[in-house]
């Protein structure tokens, strides 16, 4: 039982770097978060907008910031060129 465990915490620690190529379904699955990123920022600025108290603004507008700056690191990871690295991958025959 405890070498499962130890095999569930080694496979939990993040990655490094990311990979070099985007599978189709590691795209989908950014695609959505982008979505979900985008859209709490969204929210964020707006509720800031509607929000008299300093304070609260102020916790939103850094909340909304906050999910700013992980759209913008996930949208760096997609920018380069997927096709061209997946043309260059060796093809595996099966």
């Amino acid at each position: 039982m405890q070498q499962q465990q130890q095999q569930t915490m080694n496979t939990s620690q993040p990655m490094p770097q990311p990979p070099r190529v985007i599978t189709t379904k590691d795209l989908a699955y950014l695609s959505d978060h982008l979505s979900w990123q985008l859209n709490a920022v969204k929210k964020y600025h707006h509720y800031a907008n509607e929000c008299t108290d300093p304070d609260v603004r102020n916790m939103l507008n850094q909340a909304g910031q906050m999910h700013l700056r992980h759209y913008q690191l996930l949208l760096n990871h997609c920018q380069h060129n997927n096709n061209q690295v997946m043309a260059n991958l060796p093809q595996q025959t099966q």
